[in-house]
């Protein structure tokens, strides 16, 4: 190749450069690509979690594991590329925590729909998240309910999600005299999620980011020294994916509490997105002067085409991440953070035979502290105002105590509407939010009635 072809390349490829450069504002932002290359890594070390996490729950459902963790690496890599190339945030998408609770614990075990047809409500939700994008409804829904809400169903979502994991353990069981009990701490399993709990709570205090990554990873080597890990290498091809991909039941998901599971669907991803976009657009300093943030339309366009995109692949709704946090700590300020995080999931792919040896007593230590970090959004209420201190904890307790997301939804919503009314603080311009109480108020009649 002569010198001028190499030149003539180099300035193609120097161009094609300064172009993505201004597209995601290098300048204004003042970011370059060596620091967000890194602060993707960062954010996805911090989240990996989930590649071991989310099949664990959703394998309870019957769903393979290689192919819903296949499910889970595709769909956050998606969700990861969309968000950074089109709404040019350092935000993670992946399926959810809370989301996948509720779509295993609640959906398929307790209500006893199939996880095909839990799919295709995963589906419609998406569908449905597309349309109020586009109509603008979803954006408003942001400003209508109340911000101390939100901070108390992360909450509640919290300790749903460290009651599954103290249950799993086998530290928490059932009680016929009191409902729940202390188990067997001495038992092997619970010993090792004990061991697993200690040493990822000992990372994070000398604040490792890889600490959930580690702590799964360290207490399943363990588990194995001490024979309490069984397992044979298996082989596994990424058409293993098909064992979920296109499995979904749209139809039957029409016919068995649509209302009940989409709309939970809904506006727990709703939640979940309004309180980690606040929280890394802030840390971030990418809110505009008005405290609102740009190309919020962008942001829940990603979502939602993931969501959708995960049903297809085979697991539950995605939402994007907290750990996001962490990417941005490391200097990260535009969609390419979450760009280079989308491309590792990718890369984890080929990691899935390992998730076979994942035991319970690995995942529920991170569940149990996942737990703990959702928790820490409570700090937001305003505990010495009852008409936000008595919604806000009506909902944070009845969302474990209920092992139900939607009841925790329905009591604080509705609660909240009626001290509103009652206190004389009725507003028209909060229309959308008594519709949104009265919607939850017919739920509970919808339930007395089953």
């Amino acid at each position: 190749m002569s010198t001028s072809n190499v030149t003539a390349h180099g300035g193609a490829f120097s161009s094609f450069r300064q172009r993505l450069e201004h597209y995601f504002e290098f300048a204004a932002l003042g970011t370059t690509w060596r620091t967000e290359t890194l602060a993707g890594m960062t954010t996805f070390i911090t989240m990996a979690y989930i590649i071991f996490v989310n099949p664990a729950i959703l394998h309870e459902t019957g769903m393979p594991i290689a192919a819903v963790t296949a499910a889970t690496c595709l769909s956050a890599a998606l969700g990861c590329m969309l968000m950074g190339a089109v709404a040019k945030y350092p935000i993670a998408l992946a399926p959810g925590m809370g989301l996948n609770a509720y779509f295993t614990y609640t959906v398929v075990l307790k209500m006893g729909v199939p996880w095909q047809t839990a799919l295709g409500a995963v589906f419609l939700s998406g569908v449905i998240f597309l349309l109020l994008t586009i109509g603008g409804i979803r954006q408003r829904l942001v400003h209508a309910i109340p911000v101390e809400l939100h901070a108390a169903v992360a909450g509640g979502i919290g300790l749903f999600i460290a009651f599954i994991g103290l249950r799993n353990a086998g530290i928490i069981v059932a009680d016929p005299a009191t409902v729940v009990g202390l188990g067997n701490l001495r038992a092997p399993g619970t010993a090792l999620a004990l061991f697993g709990l200690l040493l990822i709570a000992v990372l994070q205090v000398f604040r490792v980011r890889a600490s959930m990554l580690i702590g799964v990873l360290g207490t399943t080597l363990t588990g194995y020294i001490f024979h309490q890990v069984k397992w044979q290498p298996q082989h596994y091809r990424l058409a293993d994916i098909t064992a979920t991909a296109f499995k979904l039941d749209i139809r039957g998901a029409l016919h068995i509490g649509l209302f009940e599971i989409v709309f939970v669907f809904l506006f727990v991803d709703l939640f979940d997105n309004i309180g980690t976009l606040v929280a890394v657009a802030k840390k971030a300093n990418l809110m505009d002067e008005s405290h609102r943030i740009p190309r919020l339309n962008r942001i829940f366009f990603a979502d939602a085409t993931a969501t959708i995109a995960g049903s297809f692949a085979g697991t539950s709704t995605v939402t994007s991440y907290i750990e996001s946090s962490a990417g941005v700590a490391a200097g990260g300020r535009s969609g390419v953070t979450a760009i280079v995080t989308g491309f590792l999931f990718l890369i984890a792919l080929f990691i899935a035979p390992l998730v076979g040896a994942i035991p319970a007593a690995a995942t529920s230590p991170a569940l149990i502290l996942v737990g703990a970090l959702m928790l820490g959004a409570v700090k937001e209420i305003e505990w010495t105002d009852p008409l936000i201190a008595i919604p806000a904890f009506l909902t944070l307790v009845t969302i474990p105590l209920t092992y139900s997301i939607a009841t925790g939804l329905s009591f604080g919503m509705v609660s909240f509407a009626l001290l509103q009314i009652c206190s004389g603080r009725f507003s028209r311009k909060d229309w959308m939010l008594y519709l949104l109480a009265l919607l939850f108020a017919l739920r509970f009649v919808y339930m007395g009635k089953s």
